[in-house]
């Protein structure tokens, strides 16, 4: 497993804007496919965005044209570009790995066996 340690969460107003990053250690980052996923109070973690080791995208249809996932390899990060947040995208945001082959983007939840703590993310209206 790989240890990942979110950051870049806080409050932000309705139409703003945040960027989220993920750190990872322990393992070799580009082994792995990558995801955010959130958790608003109630409900289940969702998956909102992933890459492929090779760089292959795949956002969920509540946040396509909004978000945008990216990796930086040699800096064993990942980020998500949060842009035009509603109120209804507060939740804690989650980072996540799954081993994978170069060109899988990772859909399915189970196949994530690393995960961060987690970030607050709170869009205030």
């Amino acid at each position: 497993q790989v240890q990942l340690v979110e950051s870049g969460g806080g409050l932000v107003q309705a139409g703003g804007s945040l960027i989220l990053s993920c750190a990872a250690s322990g393992r070799t980052f580009s082994d792995y496919a990558m995801g955010w996923f959130r958790q608003a109070p109630g409900n289940e973690r969702d998956l909102v965005a992933a890459i492929s080791r090779s760089g292959h995208t795949n956002y969920s249809d509540s946040v396509k044209g909004r978000f945008t996932i990216s990796r930086d390899n040699p800096k064993n990060t990942v980020s998500l570009q949060m842009n035009s947040l509603p109120p209804e995208y507060t939740a804690v945001y989650y980072c996540a790995a799954a081993p994978a082959s170069y060109t899988v983007v990772v859909l399915t939840t189970t196949l994530y066996d690393s995960w961060g703590q987690g970030t607050q993310v709170t869009v205030s209206s």
